[in-house]
């Protein structure tokens, strides 16, 4: 049985995922391998194995981790008491700060999705699905309440703001001009205005 920490303390299993995020976006997925990613993260294979099972399993959760933070903080926007034009604006604002937190992993996932097994990639889809149909429906709420337009389908709305998000890891930089916050906050009122009645 792997132990759950090794070396430094820090979780196997994180240190697993950070190796191989910093490899699969340096050099990319297909050409890193096991050896490569264990050797990294101060592990042996059989760790890997243990927690993780293969490569192509670790890919799957370098992405499943971000969509999963990202859907849990859309449920509590979702949720919350405050006016949907507020609701939908922290969701918006909030989908491009996390990307950004974590550029490298989108990155590989939008370079290396073709990578996964048909079932695998079938589970991530039904997960960002879910995500997007969310996120939809809280655009629906403001436009049967009246507060946005409904002149615009609620799908192409979404696929107009997460079109962007999707982009970020080719042009975002730490260093460019704008601060996350900032960047977020341009996108989610370009969002807001799009759907003024």
């Amino acid at each position: 049985m792997a132990k759950a920490t090794e070396g430094n303390g820090t979780p196997v299993p994180q240190r697993l995922l950070a190796a191989a995020t910093r490899l699969f976006a340096e050099q990319g997925y297909d050409r890193t391998s096991v050896q490569e990613i264990v050797e990294a993260a101060g592990v042996t294979k059989g760790a890997l194995y243990h927690y993780f099972g293969s490569k192509e399993d670790l890919l799957q959760e370098v992405y499943a981790r971000v969509l999963r933070l990202q859907q849990e903080r859309l449920d509590a926007y979702a949720n919350a008491e405050a006016p949907i034009e507020q609701r939908v604006r922290d969701a918006a604002a909030d989908v491009v700060v996390t990307t950004i937190d974590n550029l490298d992993d989108a990155s590989i996932f939008f370079r290396s999705m073709h990578h996964l097994s048909p079932e695998k990639n079938k589970q991530v889809r039904t997960e960002r699905r879910r995500y997007h149909e969310r996120f939809r429906a809280l655009i629906e709420e403001g436009q049967k309440s009246g507060v946005f337009s409904a002149a615009t389908p609620a799908d192409l709305v979404v696929d107009y703001h997460f079109g962007s998000v999707h982009h970020l890891s080719t042009w975002y930089s730490p260093d460019g001009p704008l601060s996350r916050q900032e960047v977020a906050d341009h996108l989610a009122d370009l969002l807001l205005r799009a759907l003024r009645p």
